[in-house]
């Protein structure tokens, strides 16, 4: 079994994904490990295919379910029989929370990549100044322009879909035509950009080919199923197992190795650089090592995190690169489940062709200069929503049976809209996860312990959110309107992010302005831990760029001989 490489790539999300790619493609003989099982494209997508009657019970989640995977199925993620699969047990793969959090994993072959929301927006100039001029925790190593190169080359290279509005805060890119607003959507979009002079409604830009194909195995147009958290057999989304693990592999340079737990990175204290990695095998428990020239980890925000929190010396006794004492904490992610709903009585003849698998979205309008920016709280929010018929099962309990019954079913309900906003979390140093070697996995291994909420900053936002939604749905017309809001906690976002921070100064940070660790030269972290403000858009845009511009910036040091 070869044990050298050029590189080691740990995880095979989004961030992973994309390290391989690079890597591979840059001639580089690269390992890439996963700690779960292999997934592969099409075959393994198990459930794509399957409809309501195909399935014992429905598609729907059972008791059962709910018994083995209880954190991951409270959130509503896990609230299918078609989907749970592609989520971890938590009685295999528990962790601790001292306050709230929903920790969703999946542990296989491309991660999160399979079952994310796509959404994929870009950090404006706002996002990475702000920290800066509010003096709020530290500032970005980086600003908008270093990063908006490597926005356009992965969004040529994925596929987005979307329409670009010339905003600051809301950066054009290289974009696929958008899917199609319907009848209602319209009709909120026409009474926003009347009614408001910093408003917009617009699709949402989401990961979706629509038109021509894109690189990977057979990526084709969307063909609107709606099942896009099954799997898709058509690669019309991007993740990494129809994209760019199949780019990495074409190379001949990579090695996948699923079932490869790592848990701790190895440090020469005589070179100052990382030697290679620690894994346990998950089905075997045999332990091996692995060494490199250059280590990527990508094992998203908490599993990477963990691992440098394990990879302990004399030179870093409380972890790799925890010079700065910040590792693990400033963990954020997005709050949301507020926002407003409405009816609309109008359009009683219309309707829309297949199952759009995206919505409309409203970019920030709070605080980005002038009259916009607020005293109640710093940074913003955008909406995300839609409108769609309504229910008609509502009535079929009254009808009962007979022809009242089958022109029921034959009949659409009326049109409802509606609009949950999503905003941005401060980055609290107080709000962190830690090991506790006390509850051991079943490995050996300590388990997370997450410890974070929401403060008075988010709070405010939220009211605002709420109140905004109520006013711009009224103002469109709509009829019943009502305002929403429902459980969050940290986590449920999905988009859990800061814990490894890059900075300017490593007293205070983890990372440089290239993702590399400040003190250890050949390792770099891309994913969500990188982040040092969270902005108030889905952030895996963000992660693969970083990845790309990371992965060349590690390949012209070695070539240089620099790391």
């Amino acid at each position: 079994m070869e044990t050298s490489f050029d590189a080691i790539v740990i995880g095979t999300g989004v961030s992973g994904g994309w390290a391989a790619k690079e890597l591979c493609e840059s001639g580089l003989k690269t390992l890439v490990l996963e700690r779960g099982r292999m997934l592969k494209h099409v075959e393994d997508y198990t459930t794509a295919n399957l409809d309501n009657w195909d399935l014992p019970l429905g598609d729907v989640i059972t008791n059962k379910i709910k018994e083995r995977q209880p954190k991951q199925s409270r959130t509503g993620y896990v609230n299918r029989e078609t989907t749970k699969h592609l989520f971890v047990d938590d009685i295999d793969h528990p962790y601790n929370e001292d306050k709230p959090f929903d920790w969703i994993r999946g542990y296989h072959v491309g991660g999160r990549s399979l079952t994310w929301g796509r959404q994929s927006h870009r950090l404006t100039k706002f996002d990475f100044e702000g920290n800066a001029k509010e003096g709020i925790a530290v500032d970005w190593p980086i600003r908008y322009n270093d990063l908006a190169p490597w926005y356009d080359y992965v969004e040529d290279y994925i596929g987005v879909a979307g329409e670009n509005l010339g905003l600051p805060q809301f950066p054009s890119g290289k974009l696929l035509k958008p899917m199609d607003m319907n009848c209602v959507e319209k009709v909120l979009k026409d009474s926003v950009t009347k009614t408001y002079d910093n408003r917009f409604v617009t699709m949402a830009r989401i990961a979706h080919i629509t038109e021509g194909t894109k690189p990977g195995l057979g990526r084709v147009s969307c063909q609107y199923r709606n099942r896009c958290r099954r799997g898709c057999p058509f690669g019309a989304y991007f993740s990494s197992n129809s994209s760019t693990l199949p780019a990495a592999e074409a190379t001949g340079n990579m090695t996948l190795r699923p079932h490869s737990v790592v848990h701790e990175i190895m440090y020469d204290e005589s070179t100052k650089k990382a030697t290679g990695v620690k894994v346990i095998d998950a089905e075997t428990n045999l332990t091996y090592e692995f060494k490199a020239k250059v280590i990527f980890v990508c094992a998203s925000t908490v599993g990477s995190t963990s691992i440098l929190m394990q990879s302990k010396s004399n030179r870093f006794p409380n972890g790799m690169g925890n010079d700065s004492e910040e590792l693990g904490h400033n963990l954020m992610d997005h709050h949301f489940k507020v926002g407003a709903r409405a009816k609309c009585d109008d359009f009683g003849d219309k309707y829309y062709t297949g199952r759009r698998p995206g919505g409309i979205n409203i970019p920030k309008f709070r605080n980005i200069g002038g009259s916009t920016n607020r005293k109640d709280f710093l940074r913003g929010y955008g909406y995300q929503g839609g409108a769609s018929r309504g229910n008609y099962n509502d009535l079929i309990a009254e009808l009962s049976y007979g022809k009242d019954l089958k022109e029921a079913v034959l009949s659409p309900g009326g049109w409802n809209v509606g609009l949950s906003g999503f905003g941005e979390i401060l980055p609290y140093h107080d709000n962190k996860m830690y090991l506790n070697y006390d509850k051991l996995d079943k490995w050996g291994l300590p388990t997370v312990t997450f410890d974070a909420h929401i403060r008075e900053n988010e709070i405010n936002m939220r009211k605002d959110m709420k109140s905004q939604a109520v006013e711009m749905l009224e103002k469109a017309g709509f009829k019943n309107v009502s305002s929403t809001e429902s459980r969050y906690d940290l986590g449920l976002g999905i988009h859990e992010m800061g814990t490894a921070r890059m900075g300017r100064n490593p007293k205070t940070s983890v990372l440089n302005k290239f993702n590399q660790i400040h003190s250890v030269k050949n390792v770099f972290v891309t994913d969500g831990s990188a982040m040092t403000s969270a902005g108030n858009v889905n952030p895996s845009l963000t992660y693969m760029a970083l990845t790309a511009r990371a992965v060349n910036h590690a390949v012209s040091e070695l070539n240089k001989k620099n790391i």
